[in-house]
Formats: structure tokens, sequence, C-alpha cells
């Protein structure tokens, strides 16, 4: 019977680990300033540039997505992640490193990089009219950064199950899938990455038919045959730099720019999450979706995390110590 215990104490530690690893408040007596200064080092690029908040929760998203949320994504060098292909179009850098080197001058050596990635993140989404949440911290940073590592990304050509897969890998639901990537509310894409949609779908010489007629016209407008594959296109039409419900509505009218964002109305279970964050009554001002984003970054950005003496605290964000 002891032992029967033994084990049930073990797997109830286990499922206690990650949460109890990381702690709100982590560093409030090793380093009291760290978030207000993440926090006005935001703040103060965000005056300058709106579309900077988009970037930053971008960024997290894919250091959590590969080798866990350790700052992976930050390191510089040609063989590094950030210099893979679906991680070219990242920025927000140098805000990360702006507030690393003013938290290293008033507490160095305690702070990862990690964390104040995980609070630029929550700052900028707070500073777009969206929710905030307490972000758990104490993550290290790692000490591996490998470009041949990034093929477990979610793509803008995945289909529904593949993102599914993926998310699944990650210890993330389809509700989590859902309302992740109602991060696009924010932010842009660019014509090379939508033009297969508007003139040559599955090869076929037409448009994606998912696709709204009058959302097509404007899109092809916007995005001509051959036109700049560099020009930017907002992922939610309608207001690109305020978060909000409006993505979910799109992708409910066929107004979705990203194929992999469309296909979310494609399968039962994931259609089933848009219509609530879309619906007008249950809706009502995002409350409910602002509520399960906030649960939902919490969740992700525990992915794998480094903890106690695994990885190291950087002095410089962009490279290993």
């Amino acid at each position: 019977m002891e032992g029967l215990w033994l084990v049930v104490l073990v797997i109830f530690v286990m499922a206690l680990s990650v949460e109890s690893q990381l702690k709100t408040g982590f560093y409030s007596s090793s380093c009291p300033k760290a978030e207000a200064i993440v926090r006005s080092t935001v703040e103060s690029y965000f005056k300058k540039d709106p579309t900077i908040a988009a970037g930053l929760l971008r960024l997290h998203f894919h250091d959590c997505f590969v080798q866990g949320c350790d700052g992976s994504v930050l390191i510089a060098g040609s063989s590094a992640e950030r210099n893979a292909l679906p991680n070219l179009g990242l920025r927000g850098f140098e805000v990360i490193d702006d507030a690393k080197s003013q938290i290293e001058a008033s507490c160095p050596g305690v702070v990862s990089c990690a964390d104040i990635l995980a609070l630029a993140a929550r700052d900028a989404v707070d500073l777009s009219d969206g929710p905030s949440w307490s972000v758990p911290t104490g993550r290290r940073d790692g000490r591996v950064s490998l470009s041949s590592q990034v093929s477990n990304l979610p793509s803008p050509l995945d289909s529904i199950a593949v993102q599914k897969q993926k998310f699944a890998d990650k210890g993330l639901d389809d509700q989590d899938l859902v309302t992740l990537v109602g991060a696009h509310t924010l932010g842009q894409t660019h014509c090379q990455f939508i033009r297969y949609r508007l003139y040559n779908f599955t090869a076929t010489g037409n448009a994606d038919p998912t696709i709204n007629q009058s959302f097509l016209s404007k899109l092809r407008a916007l995005c001509p045959k051959n036109g700049d594959g560099t020009k930017p296109v907002p992922l939610d039409k309608d207001s690109q730099t305020e978060f909000d419900t409006s993505f979910f509505k799109n992708v409910r009218d066929g107004n979705g720019v990203l194929e992999s964002d469309q296909r979310l109305w494609d399968d039962a279970a994931t259609r089933d999450v848009v219509k609530k964050y879309a619906g007008t009554i249950r809706g009502l001002l995002g409350l409910r979706f602002d509520i399960e984003f906030s649960q939902a970054m919490v969740k992700m950005s525990s992915i794998d995390v480094k903890t106690g003496t695994n990885g190291e605290i950087r002095k410089v964000c962009s490279k290993f110590n």
C-alpha cells in the first residue's frame, strides 16, 4: 500500500512540477523593478510604432514552439533559430535587448531573456487594448539554438489536422489552438505568403473558393499577380493594431487572410470555438476571449521551460554566456 501511495504522490508532483517551477513575482525580491522596466521599455517602442506589439507576441510564440520558452529564438548567428526561413520576418529583438540592458544595470545576472520575452508579450497585448495577466516567471535561458529545429513551427500552409497535431505535441488542445491563433487580431503578413490563394490555389489557376468574393477583390487589388511580394497585408482587415474579436468574425465570414486561419472554419471542433468568440452576445466586448487568451498564454509560456539549475541567465540576449 505504501508503494502505491508513493506512485500516486510522484505522479501528483510531476503534474505540478511545471506550474510550481514558475511562479508569479519570481523576481519580487531579487530584482523588484524587472517587470516595470520591461513594461516601460515596451511602452516606449509601442508609442513610436504600435505594430511592434504583434512582433513581440509572435517572437514569444516562435520561441516557445522550438526548444520550449527559453529565449533560444533571440540568439544571433548563421545557424541559429532566428535565421531559419519561418523566422526571417520576426521583429522586436531590439526591444528585448533594450529591456535586458536596463535590467542588467539594475540587477546583473538575475533575470532571464526568456522571462523578459514572456513579460514583453503580455505588455504588448495589454497596450493594444487587450487583456493583461500575471506572468509566472523563473524561466532560464537555453544553451541551444539551431535553425534546423524549427520544422515544428506552425505554418500558414498547414492543414487543420497538422495544426492540431503541432499544438497537441506541445500539450495544447483545440481550444488553445483557436484562442492563440486569435493573436492574428494584431499584425500583418505579406503578399508573397497569400498570393497563391488569390490566383493559383492548389495549382488550379483559380482562387481559394473559401475566400469571400468581395474580400477576394480587395486582396487582389492589394496584391496584384506580379506585384511587390513584400507589400504588407493586415491579418485582421478591420483593426490590425487593436486586440479584439473581429479576427474570428472574419474567419466566420470567409475573410481569413492566411489559409491556415481560414481552415479553422473547416473543422467541427475548431469551428465551435471560432463561433463562440465571433458571437454577438457571448463574445460581448470580447470578454470571454480576453479571459481565455490570458489562460492559453500562461499555458503556452510554460512549454518545456528550463528552471532551477538548467540553462543559464544570459548577460546579453543575443549570445550564450
